[in-house]
């Protein structure tokens, strides 16, 4: 290691930590990086790249149940989670090791430890053993990423009730699973688990499953989701936990107020996540967070210490690895003079990568009205897409919000295949300013799912082809 002091310190190395510092060693900066576990963090090891694999797996297993349409059968077909699990573990095992790849390609020292702020540009690690170290650097990016959180009603021990990790490492489908909390990791903790056997029941508090996205979203996937067997109890909250011998009994009242109770043999807990910095010596150092723990930044990243910045999942906004990517790279370039701009939240993608997959950006409908924009919808739905119906996904729609007055692209919608990929053709529309008119110019290769996109943008206009 070339030393204690470093151009640039990092503490934490998720995708919002590890891609500032190679991003730093790519301005010139010599960087360290503090990382405890392995890098590439929560996203990497135990979040969005191991979720990915098993939904892969799951809509495997659901393709093959439904094959013999192209004429292809089976003889006692069964599915087995196990080797699901074990594939996922093995894909972030390698993108992992391929980040410490990146580090030495780039030159970055990896210290092993946990970070605390001593204030000053010091920071203190503190190894697996105890051991303390000091380093130093006039530029120290807060990345620590969050955790899933906690309510004392749902007792997290990843045995009986389980956060998203715990169910991430299950061998074993359980014959019932109840997930608790609607949001996008419910939703694709649901999918698996159904793909895979179990009886799921996703219990939601507030009136609707996916409560961020557009209400047509969330209802389409509800409906595709109960024609499965998952069951749904929203606009409901647990009251009570028993834990039992092998089995957990949920006592909940629902909307009705009354009072209900179902017995599982494993409960997720899927409440929404919070900041890893109540430990970093924050408040010591002069940082200032809000109520809920996220540092406070600016739209560089800076905090209200000068010198300390916070990126990603601890700095609050969307808890999204892509915007915590992005943001990495917005507050090093202002740190070396090279700022190009800064992040546009309004701007930033939603994705649910469930069957059918969801996808959003921008303004919902309803955000649309009641912040006063007159508007036209379009909507086209995949029935009336050439591709989606050779695929045999017809499940789900375009949907394009504009405003009349500039025809701009207030938000999109997308649900069903490959909507996550798609929607990043609206993401680029919106940043370059495109009016409805231009996403439906600019010409779309046919027979393609992405011919949805200009069909809806058309019936922005009134003028829809295919329907």
């Amino acid at each position: 290691m070339p030393g204690k002091t470093f151009d640039l310190l990092v503490v934490g190395g998720g995708p919002a930590g590890y891609v500032a510092a190679i991003r730093g060693a790519q301005l010139g900066m010599q960087v360290a990086c503090i990382e405890e576990e392995k890098l590439g963090g929560v996203c990497l090891n135990v979040g969005c790249i191991p979720t990915k694999a098993l939904l892969s797996s799951a809509l495997l297993v659901n393709q093959c149940q439904s094959a013999g349409s192209h004429g292809i059968s089976f003889d006692n077909f069964s599915s087995d989670l196990g080797p699901a699990q074990k594939r996922s573990r093995d894909i972030a095992e390698k993108l992992s090791g391929g980040v410490s790849h990146l580090f030495k390609k780039n030159k970055i020292a990896h210290i092993t430890g946990s970070g605390r702020l001593l204030g000053g540009g010091a920071v203190e690690v503190t190894s697996a053993d105890g051991t303390k170290e000091t380093y130093t650097s006039d530029h120290i990016v807060v990345a620590t990423g969050s955790r899933p959180r906690e309510i004392p009603v749902l007792p997290i021990d990843e045995k009986a009730i389980w956060s998203s990790t715990g169910a991430l490492f299950q061998k074993e489908a359980p014959a019932s699973l109840a997930v608790v909390g609607a949001g996008a990791v419910g939703m694709e903790f649901a999918d698996i688990y159904n793909a895979y056997g179990s009886k799921v029941t996703v219990i939601e508090s507030l009136e609707r499953i996916l409560p961020v996205e557009d209400a047509d979203s969330s209802a389409t996937l509800q409906r595709s989701f109960k024609k499965r067997g998952i069951a749904f109890h929203t606009g409901a909250t647990v009251k009570k936990t028993v834990i039992g011998e092998g089995s957990v009994k949920l006592v909940f009242e629902g909307k009705d107020s009354n009072r209900h109770e179902l017995e599982v043999e494993s409960v997720l807990c899927a409440v929404g996540r919070v900041p890893n910095t109540e430990s970093l010596g924050l408040e010591e150092a002069g940082v200032e967070v809000d109520g809920q723990g996220f540092v406070i930044i600016d739209h560089h990243m800076r905090s209200s210490v000068r010198g300390v910045y916070a990126v990603g999942d601890c700095a609050g906004n969307q808890l999204l690895a892509h915007k915590a990517m992005h943001e990495g790279v917005v507050c090093v370039e202002a740190i070396a003079g090279e700022a190009h701009g800064s992040v546009d939240y309004a701007n930033v993608p939603n994705c649910t990568y469930c069957n059918p997959e969801v996808a959003s950006v921008g303004l919902t409908e309803a955000q649309a009205k009641e912040q006063g924009f007159d508007i036209e919808v379009g909507k086209f739905p995949w029935i009336g897409n050439g591709r989606a119906l050779a695929g045999g996904h017809t499940e789900g729609f375009v949907k394009v919000i504009r405003d009349k007055e500039y025809s701009e692209i207030l938000g999109a919608h997308i649900v069903g295949p490959h909507a996550t990929e798609l929607i990043a053709e609206f993401v680029v529309g919106r940043h370059l300013e495109a009016t409805v008119e231009e996403m439906d110019r600019a010409m779309h290769p046919h027979p393609t799912l992405s011919e949805a996109v200009a069909e809806a943008a058309l019936g922005a206009l009134g003028r829809t082809i295919h329907l």
